[in-house]
């Protein structure tokens, strides 16, 4: 198993580098991190459902460790990132029917 706090620490690490190297990236991506916070509209607890059902179709390490180590802090159930997790396994099995469509099409374009 991965050791979740050492791939925060590593990645982390990296970024600081990245940062030193082009910092306005770094900092636009902590705008756009903070920018839901905000407006609010949602409370931190659900941006970090979604954030972590996102992760897992992105399928970012970086990604769930960070928003894991939030959620946790936050005190989010395991329900919860259940159902979240849920949602992510459906929206990928979504996407896989919806790309098969697009197979079908091009077998179907390539044979014409």
């Amino acid at each position: 198993m991965i050791d979740w706090k050492k791939k925060i620490a590593d990645v982390n690490e990296r970024l600081r580098e990245l940062a030193s190297r082009t910092p306005d990236t770094l900092r636009g991506a902590a705008i756009l991190g903070g920018a839901g916070a905000k407006t609010n509209h949602l409370d931190a607890k659900m941006r970090e459902l979604i954030a972590l059902a996102v992760a897992v179709t992105t399928r970012c390490d970086g990604c769930i460790a960070a928003h894991s180590a939030e959620a946790v802090k936050l005190g989010i159930s395991d329900e919860e990132i259940a159902e979240a997790l849920g949602v992510a396994i459906t929206l990928n099995a979504g996407a896989a029917m919806v790309y098969s469509s697009h197979v079908l099409d091009a077998v179907s374009n390539l044979k014409a």
